[in-house]
């Protein structure tokens, strides 16, 4: 994936400077509110700490709330760049502990190298958070400083640049030596690498069983032996008596391989002299110490992990840090310890050898992930991993004696499972899996500006190969203007298409008894929106993205008339997905449909269902009324009833009932205690507005002052995937419907290679 410099630094510097903030979680709008928030209300809380200092996690952040921690000194492969330098590296990280495990972050950048001054200043933070992540501290001034604040201070203190691959890459060594069948006790291990990773990584595989002196670690000067006196007390534990004074000598019947160096510093012909079935972790960043495609060229009976996403088997810290505070942070834990470290990877490689859902394995665009040499850990987001390492550092912590409360394992997971909602990163996962099976889109509108900035980012994140419609000249010019460049970015000109008149007269056959003649038809085709539906009919792009610039229904009409409804249906609608911090919500039909009957209903009901039980979400639809289950009678709500029959008549084991008014649908608890009766397992996360007025101006709300994000309109019911914008759409709302008809074009392509079991109307 290629990220220009300009991007980088606009995705940090517009709209609000930097990529985190401040939010607040209650409620603040008037006088009483700012009374309770502050004084005299904020005295109550504060009394009831004073004298019972537990209660800070009753009464504030704190209990969720985890500082990161540098003073610059190591900034990724930067080096020494200085705290105001490795800011946006340690705002990244505060993302990314909220994405994975919802945990605040306050990023505290320290103005000083002496490691002394970062211990004092940890310590006075104390009282302010739950836990410390210490980053990009160089070596050996990180390893002192996590001993240190591990001894004075009574909340977890974790150096992920030391432990977080050493956890990771620990898992996958155990499920990697289970795969070619050696004996952990027996095995050799050679790192290139001697920093904070390496060392830390080094202790924590004796740990899980490797012998210290089966280890032979490289630094720049070579192979760290016995009689070096230039080894610091880190490096001095592995210092080895050996002959080896190379990283080629090191490696002869080695069988496992630990880069954590520098890119391209191993030759194939190095491998070729270790051991039968070698494990090989390259994980240098971004250019591992090896190629996979060289390490396989010379070894190709080797078992490969890298850190980098477009390999299998990504060691990549993410499946640590987030999952591990967590763990620590709600059993209130003093410390992060070895069992709870030691817990996490048993955990990750025991997920490994669980059955992966079809959520997984479609983010990912494949039919098959099973444990093996390409799967040795799970993939980074996996949503099962929260569940899994969360709930096993909380028990190692209740077991090792460092929590402060204890848990229920089970209630713990459903409360981690309920935290984030597991749609909440669906247009993360749809990018995956687009990225897996690229396919082609045609925009219509090729010459807007956003069009042409979408289309970079396209190409670039090889999430499409886009094709942009227009006159190349124009497209050009404005490419220019808009800063884009045009490579691998295809380009096609209507009026000189080489396939005019056969698209002409595919258009005249499939509309000559709607009233358009043979000359009517050659005109369409000049047209850009017809032309791209045609290109899409005869199989020379497989989606239409359209309508930045057109009014909804002048953008459907073509698509309509062109590509039509797919067999078997009558309609086609238009559903939106609204994702909000905790849940993720689809409604129907939004954008075509005015006043749908009964069977219209039922039709947008299933064609959604399906739609959503693609991405792997479980469809629970709730068929919306101002009525609760005939509390009413009208025809309106008779209507809706009707489709509600229908609905559960031919798909009986849908999850769908109703007529049921927004607030019971969504609501568990009024669900629950007042209509038991009901089909749905839990509140209803697809809900089915009875015309479009509602579903329109319930969709706009929530997108413009309920916080959520609107994606779509998502086309569903069409025979091949086109996908049409509301005007004025900005450039992130048209490359996530642009990824949305990617992964339409994968699954359109699945189903016409599987026919569609019988029985079912989408």
């Amino acid at each position: 994936m290629s990220i220009r410099r300009q991007e980088a630094l606009d995705y940090h510097a517009q709209g609000r400077p930097g990529k985190i903030q401040v939010s607040p979680t209650k409620p603040f709008k008037n006088q009483r509110d700012l009374s309770l928030a502050y004084t005299p209300g904020v005295a109550e809380p504060c009394r009831e700490i004073a004298a019972r200092p537990e209660e800070v996690y009753t009464y504030t952040i704190r209990g969720n709330l985890v500082a990161v921690v540098t003073n610059g000194t190591a900034v990724l492969g930067l080096g020494n760049i200085g705290p105001l330098a490795a800011k946006p590296v340690m705002e990244g990280k505060g993302i990314l502990f909220k994405a994975f495990a919802d945990i605040d972050v306050f990023d505290l950048e320290v103005g000083s190298e002496d490691p002394e001054d970062v211990i004092r200043f940890c310590q006075l933070l104390e009282p302010t958070v739950g836990g410390i992540n210490l980053e990009d501290i160089r070596s050996p001034d990180c390893f002192y400083i996590e001993e240190k604040l591990r001894e004075m201070l009574s909340i977890p203190v974790f150096h992920d640049d030391q432990h977080g691959t050493a956890i990771i890459s620990g898992a996958a060594l155990l499920n990697a030596l289970e795969v070619v069948e050696k004996d952990i006790g027996r095995i050799k291990v050679v790192f290139s690498g001697a920093g904070a990773a390496a060392i830390a990584t080094a202790e924590h595989y004796v740990r899980l069983g490797v012998r210290r002196d089966h280890i032979l670690m490289c630094d720049q000067k070579g192979v760290i032996h016995a009689e070096r006196d230039d080894l610091d007390r880190y490096k001095k534990r592995f210092a080895a008596r050996t002959e080896a004074r190379t990283l080629a000598a090191a490696l002869r019947d080695a069988d496992v391989f630990v880069g954590l160096s520098v890119g391209g510093i191993v030759r194939g012909d190095m491998l070729q002299a270790m051991a039968p079935r070698p494990i090989i972790f390259a994980l240098a960043n971004p250019v591992p110490e090896i190629m996979p495609e060289e390490a396989k060229r010379a070894r190709a009976d080797a078992i490969i992990a890298t850190g980098r996403s477009d390999y299998p088997n990504q060691v990549n810290n993410v499946l640590g840090f987030p999952f591990i505070f967590r763990g620590a942070l709600d059993v209130r834990a003093r410390k992060i310890n070895e069992d709870m470290e030691m817990a996490a990877t048993r955990a990750l490689a025991a997920l490994a050898k669980e059955e992966v859902p079809d959520s997984v394995m479609r983010a990912y665009g494949l039919d098959r992930i099973r444990f093996g040499p390409e799967y040795l850990i799970p993939k980074p987001f996996d949503p099962r991993v929260l569940l899994w390492v969360a709930p096993a550092v909380a028990w190692a912590a209740v077991g090792s004696g460092v929590a402060g409360r204890a848990i229920d394992v089970e209630e713990y997971r459903a409360r981690l499972d309920a935290r984030l909602g597991r749609a909440r990163e669906v247009m993360r996962g749809l990018s995956t899996r687009a990225q897996q099976e690229v396919k082609r889109i045609a925009f219509p509108e090729g010459q807007d500006p956003r069009i042409l900035k979408t289309a970079r980012i396209l190409a670039d994140e090889g999430i499409a190969e886009p094709i942009l419609l227009g006159d190349p000249d124009v497209i050009r010019r404005q490419a220019d203007d808009a800063g884009v460049t045009l490579e691998e970015i295809a380009l096609a000109n209507p009026r000189t298409s080489a396939h005019l008149e056969a698209y002409a007269r595919e258009l005249w056959e499939r509309r000559r008894r709607k009233g358009i003649t043979l000359h009517e038809a050659r005109i369409r085709v000049l047209d850009p929106m017809y032309h791209a539906l045609l290109m899409l009919r005869a199989g020379q792009a497989d989606a239409v993205v359209a309508g930045v610039e057109m009014h909804y229904p002048d953008a459907i009409r073509p698509a309509l008339e062109v590509i039509g409804a797919e067999p078997g249906r009558r309609h086609v609608s238009g559903i939106y997905m609204l994702v909000l911090p905790q849940q993720t919500f689809f409604f129907a039909d939004c954008t075509v449909s005015i006043d749908p009957d009964a069977e219209t209903l039922v039709e947008i009901a299933s064609a959604t269902a399906e739609f959503v039980s693609r991405l792997g979400i479980e469809p629970r639809l709730a068929l919306l009324s101002f009525s609760n289950f005939g509390s009413v009678r009208h025809p309106a709500a008779e209507k809706v009833q009707s489709a509600v029959a229908l609905l559960q008549e031919r798909e009986p084991k849908l999850q769908a009932d109703g007529e049921m008014q927004a607030d019971t649908a969504v609501v568990e608890r009024i669900l629950a205690e007042r209509y038991p009766f009901a089909r749905l397992r839990g509140p209803a996360n697809v809900l089915i507005f009875p015309n479009l007025d509602a579903a329109n101006i319930s969709y706009k709300l929530l997108d413009r002052v309920g916080g959520a994000q609107a994606i779509g309109p998502i086309l569903v019911g069409m025979a091949q995937p086109v996908h049409v914008l509301q005007r004025g759409s900005d450039v992130s709302d048209i490359v996530n419907l642009a990824v949305i008809a990617a992964v339409d074009a994968q699954e359109h392509g699945r189903r016409q290679r599987t026919p569609r079991p019988p029985g079912r109307t989408s």
